[in-house]
C-alpha cells in the first residue's frame, strides 16, 4: 500500500506525528504502524526540534510557519497541526470577522493559506477545549468557516484522551476536513476503548522516583499551601486509581499553590518526573528527551498531543480513506455550513 504523505505544522516534539505514523509500544501494548509518512515537519522551537530529530528518521525544520514558501513544500496528501489559539478575537465590525490580538493569532491563517494553495486531500487540526467558548462562542464557528472557505467539508469533536487508553483527563478539540465528499461521509471519530484498556496514574508511576528527593516539595511550601488550601482549592493531589488531570508545559515549575496536578507519597508531596510526565502523555519509554534540559523536556511534553489518542484518530482516517463509501456514516460532531452550526449524527 502506498503511504499517505503528511505535512506537519507546529509539530513540537512529535506527539501528533508519532501517533499518526504508529509503530510504537506503550504500557505493554503495540500500536501498529499506520500507512502514513511524514514528509515535512516544521516548528519554531529549536529545543522541541532537537527532541523531534532524536526520535524520527525524517527531520523537522526550525522555521516560523510564516516563513514557509508554500510552493517549495513537497507533495503531501494530509496537513496536520495544533495551531496556537490564545490570541483569537472577534473584531468590532458588521458583520464581525475573525481577528487576532497578537502575532500568535496570525498562525491559524498560515495553516489556512497552505490548505488553499496546496489543496491536500484532508487535514487534522488540534486545539484546547477553550477554543469552543472563545469570544463568547463566536470565534470557533468563524475558524471552522475559514477551513470551509479553503475548500473543505469540516467536522469537529471534543475528545478526552482518557477514553483512548491515555492516563490523563486531557480534553482536546479535533477538527478534520476533507476535500472529497466520499471521504467526509465515510469518516467517523474513533470509538472509545474498553474499560479494561483504560489506564490510570498507577500504571505510569516510576517507583524509583519516589526516592528522588529533588522531586519533593519543601516543608515550607507544603505549610504555605495547607494554610490556604480550603479557600483556594490548591494542592491537587492525584488519585492513583484515576487518570491524571491535564498536565501543562510548566511542570518543571509546578507549584502547590496552583491547580497543577501533584502526587503524594505517604504524607509528602512531590511533582512528576519528566519521564512520568511523558508516560502520562502516552509517550513510549523508548522516546528520547534527554538531549535538552529538564525544563525544556517538561515544556515539550506538556505541549504535546498524546500519541496514543492521535494513533486512534489516524486509524479512523485510514479506515475512512481505504473503505467504500457508506452514506451518512458520520459520527456525532459539528460542522459549519454558511456560518450556521449543523449537528451531524451517525445514521
Amino acid at each position: 500500500m502506498e503511504k499517505i504523505k503528511v505535512a506537519s505544522l507546529f509539530c513540537g516534539c512529535g506527539g501528533m506525528d508519532l501517533g499518526v505514523i504508529g509503530g510504537f509500544s506503550y504500557l505493554g501494548k503495540e500500536y501498529m504502524e499506520n500507512p502514513f509518512e511524514i514528509v515535512y515537519a516544521v516548528d519554531n522551537d529549536e529545543y522541541c526540534t532537537k527532541i523531534y530529530n532524536d526520535n524520527f528518521k525524517h527531520k523537522c525544520i526550525v522555521k516560523d510557519v510564516r516563513d514557509i514558501k508554500v510552493d517549495e513544500m513537497p507533495q503531501f496528501d494530509m496537513l496536520i497541526g495544533g495551531f496556537p489559539c490564545q490570541s483569537f478575537s472577534i473584531s468590532a465590525q458588521n458583520p464581525p470577522r475573525l481577528g487576532y490580538k497578537d502575532e500568535r493569532g496570525m498562525l491559524f491563517f498560515e495553516m489556512v493559506k497552505i490548505l488553499k494553495e496546496r489543496q491536500p486531500r484532508l487535514f487534522v487540526a488540534e486545539n484546547v477545549k477553550g477554543i469552543l467558548s472563545a469570544n463568547k462562542g463566536k470565534a470557533f464557528p468563524m475558524i471552522v468557516d475559514e477551513f470551509r472557505k479553503a475548500g473543505y467539508m469540516v467536522a469537529h469533536k471534543l475528545l478526552s484522551a482518557s477514553d483512548y487508553g491515555v492516563p490523563q483527563k486531557r480534553e482536546r478539540v479535533i477538527i478534520v476536513g476533507f476535500k472529497n465528499k466520499e471521504d467526509f461521509y465515510k469518516f467517523h471519530y474513533p470509538l472509545k476503548v474498553k474499560s479494561s484498556e483504560r489506564k490510570v496514574l498507577r500504571d505510569v508511576i516510576i517507583e524509583e522516583c519516589n526516592r528522588d528527593e529533588s522531586l519533593f516539595f519543601s516543608e515550607k511550601a507544603v505549610a504555605g499551601m495547607l494554610a490556604v488550601r480550603e479557600k483556594m482549592n490548591k494542592g491537587r493531589v492525584m488519585s492513583l486509581t484515576e487518570p491524571c488531570n491535564t498536565i501543562s508545559a510548566h511542570l518543571a515549575k509546578v507549584s502547590l499553590n496552583s491547580t497543577d496536578p501533584v502526587f503524594m507519597v505517604g504524607d509528602r508531596y512531590r511533582r512528576f518526573s519528566s519521564r512520568e510526565a511523558a508516560r502520562i502523555q502516552s509517550f513510549p519509554d523508548s522516546f528520547i528527551f534527554n538531549s535538552v534540559s529538564q525544563i525544556r523536556q517538561y515544556k515539550a511534553i506538556g505541549n504535546a498531543v498524546p500519541p496514543v489518542m492521535m494513533w486512534h484518530i489516524a486509524r479512523s482516517l485510514q479506515s475512512c480513506i481505504n473503505t467504500p463509501c457508506l452514506e451518512r456514516n458520520i459520527v456525532d460532531s459539528m460542522s459549519v455550513v454558511n456560518n450556521t452550526p449543523v449537528q451531524l449524527s451517525l445514521f
